[in-house]
């Protein structure tokens, strides 16, 4: 029976799934350390690993023979993975699309509508024991529909967030990525970034971390916003230069800010968390307990197809 490390604590009717395997339960909240994922490469046959467990090049290098053949990521993201390290070493990688893209089009949802009607400043103000009541010019925001918004990266993600806002909101689409796509609804496709962001109300980042989209948006493309407009990521904490966004923010170059990740994770910069108008949320896009269990599933599928010899189901 093949042995699998199960790297983090999952939901319960996770592990009830994982028949046919020899499991080690590792039930921590946080990251693998360099000697535990060198220790997971030599021991096991398979392990399911996650956001944080930084599997580079160095610590494949460290274990030049692995025992283990596949890297089962909890996770649709797997920049922390060196994939192309793990596939030299004979590694399989895969990952978890699909349960996650609805999860993660609501967070972007809920950012939007944070930022634009200010929710986190109300709900710090009501709290404080400060607020006064009811008046005309209270806290007055963004209107949200009818709205334009830009996504950046058209992918699966993208397309759920445009489609809630398009359907949702009344909200003209559009889009920035490699390629135009076909979609079922109407969206103007940008093949240059800052035209994006200049025509766009709202700029929503849903594209992967990796070397060509790290600081894409930096401070050109927030400097061609309109000083109105809002930019939310659900992306991964680096494709926004996080300097140059505390200084749009403090500038009032841009009228706010929604973030569900960030570039030094966990790591939030003082300068953000004291600006007021930046909605912070601590890396919540897929913490619903549906999606959870959806996801641990789908690694258990990825982990016994391929240990029966089957091409897993989500490759990377």
């Amino acid at each position: 029976m093949k042995k699998v490390l199960i790297g983090r604590l999952l939901p319960d009717e996770v592990y009830a799934s994982l028949e046919g395997l020899n499991v080690v339960r590792r039930d921590e909240t946080h990251p693998l350390s360099a000697e535990e994922m060198a220790a997971a490469l030599r021991d096991y046959d398979g392990v399911m690993c996650t956001l944080g467990d930084q599997f580079s090049g160095e610590v494949f290098a460290g274990v030049p023979s692995p025992r283990c053949a596949i890297l089962a990521n909890f996770g649709v993201g797997y920049n922390h993975i060196d994939v192309a390290a793990a596939k030299a070493c004979g590694i399989t990688v895969t990952n978890t699309p699909g349960a996650v893209t609805d999860a993660t089009a609501d967070i972007a949802m809920t950012l939007m509508l944070m930022s634009a009607r200010r929710a986190g400043e109300g709900e710090r103000l009501v709290r404080s024991g400060t607020w006064e009541g009811w008046h005309p010019t209270q806290m007055l925001g963004l209107h949200l529909s009818g709205k334009s918004v830009g996504i950046v990266g058209m992918g699966r993600i993208g397309q759920a967030i445009a489609r809630r806002c398009h359907f949702g909101f009344g909200m003209t689409v559009h889009y920035f990525g490699r390629t135009e796509k076909d979609l079922d609804f109407d969206a103007v496709y940008h093949s240059d970034l800052k035209s994006l962001a200049a025509h766009v109300d709202v700029l929503v980042t849903a594209v992967p971390a990796s070397p060509q989209t790290r600081h894409m948006i930096n401070a050109e493309i927030l400097g061609a916003m309109q000083s109105h407009a809002r930019v939310i990521n659900i992306a991964r904490g680096d494709v926004i230069e996080e300097a140059a966004l505390i200084e749009a923010l403090t500038q009032g170059k841009i009228g706010g800010a929604g973030l569900d990740v960030y570039e030094f994770e966990p790591d939030v910069p003082q300068a953000l968390r004291d600006l007021d108008n930046v909605v912070l949320l601590p890396h919540m896009g897929t913490s619903t307990a549906e999606v959870r269990v959806d996801m641990g599933r789908m690694v258990v599928e990825n982990l016994q197809a391929f240990f029966r010899g089957d091409t897993p189901p989500n490759p990377v």
